[in-house]
């Protein structure tokens, strides 16, 4: 065969292969192994009543609370109770020190004895000159004398025990009991302190009779009614008590542009305190939303994607999807766009799967 011959038919295989013959490579690496589906769980959206919500910062006041004021003057010698305490009624307080009535009140009582002794004289003076009188010894005038002064000796006895009445009376006072049960507010006095009837040394609220305070602002006081549930909770976020808004302000706070709104506490947890800060949530709605988990959620440039489970062929892929999201309800978003009840969400293994891939949900 010549030169040229060999040319054409080398030609002629190159022109074939080109065409979609056989490649020899492809025939002896093999094709790559195709990707297996991730194992997910999924949750089927499906409508729930949620709470629509707003949380402030309450404040916990007291229905029926007792001013302590002293009924006398003098410094504090010592302080029987702590801001906080639960008290009796007739539990004492605060001692206030009573040293210089009672000086007072010694000196009462060593003038009794010198007035019984002058009222026993004058007794006897009258005894005897009423004996003496009978006889015709001596003149009425004398009688009359006597009988004046033994009146004077025994309404001087009834002054000084009188006296001496008031002073154990007063010194009761130097020591400050509770008027009625109830829990101790702040003790702004100290010890050795000087107090007056006008000082303040604490005060009593009963426990039975507390109610929340809440500012709302104006913008929010629209939706307000008597009726919708205030949440008090505690600093996890648990739900301490559930009370209904028992009044509603007619008029605006000029300085805070707010709507003062009360919650009578039927029960008040033992924790609370009056004058105390509290978180409060206002629930304004239970309508049917749809929610789902936080872990569901990723979030890229500011926009929310979750993966949705959808049907391909006998398995399943996962379809990333843009969400618009609203507030946080606990552990859940509330939806609201771009999911449909009935759809299934991926939530778990997020971070090993892409837009379309396989997937085997449970």
């Amino acid at each position: 065969m010549s030169r040229t011959a060999v040319s054409v038919l080398f030609l002629v295989a190159l022109v074939a292969t080109a065409c979609g013959g056989p490649d020899p490579l492809a025939a002896t690496e093999g094709a790559p192994p195709a990707m297996p589906p991730m194992d997910v769980r999924t949750i089927t959206l499906a409508e729930k009543p949620v709470p629509q919500s707003s949380e402030f910062v309450a404040t916990v006041r007291s229905l029926r609370s007792t001013t302590i004021q002293p009924q006398v003057e003098g410094f504090v010698r010592q302080i029987l109770v702590q801001a906080g305490d639960r008290v009796r009624a007739g539990q004492p307080l605060v001692q206030i020190d009573p040293d210089r009535q009672q000086a007072a009140a010694t000196v009462t009582e060593s003038q009794r004895a010198a007035r019984e002794a002058d009222l026993a004289l004058a007794k006897q003076q009258l005894a005897r000159v009423r004996t003496l009188y009978t006889a015709g010894a001596v003149a009425r005038a004398q009688l009359d004398e006597a009988e004046a002064a033994h009146k004077s000796a025994e309404a001087q006895l009834n002054e000084i025990q009188s006296q001496m009445n008031q002073d154990q009376v007063q010194l009761q006072y130097y020591r400050v009991t509770a008027p009625s049960a109830g829990i101790i507010g702040d003790i702004p006095v100290r010890q050795g302190d000087l107090v007056t009837p006008a000082t303040i040394i604490t005060t009593i609220d009963q426990a039975g009779g507390l109610e929340v305070y809440i500012s709302v602002p104006l913008e929010q006081a629209t939706d307000l009614r008597p009726g919708l549930t205030v949440d008090l909770l505690d600093p996890d976020g648990e739900v301490l008590a559930s009370n209904p808004i028992t009044f509603i302000a007619p008029r605006a706070d000029d300085a805070t542009q707010s709507v003062l709104v009360k919650a009578t506490l039927g029960q008040a947890p033992p924790s609370l305190r009056v004058q105390q800060y509290v978180r409060a949530r206002i629930v304004w709605s239970t309508d049917p939303r749809l929610v789902i988990p936080l872990v569901a959620v990723n979030r890229i440039g500011g926009q929310y994607f979750v993966f949705v489970a959808e049907p391909a062929g006998e398995g399943a892929v996962a379809k990333q999807r843009p969400v618009t999201l609203g507030d946080v309800i606990g552990e859940d978003y509330v939806v609201r766009g771009g999911l449909k009840p009935g759809e299934r969400v991926i939530v778990s293994n997020l971070q090993k799967i892409g837009d379309g891939s396989p997937v085997n949900a449970s």
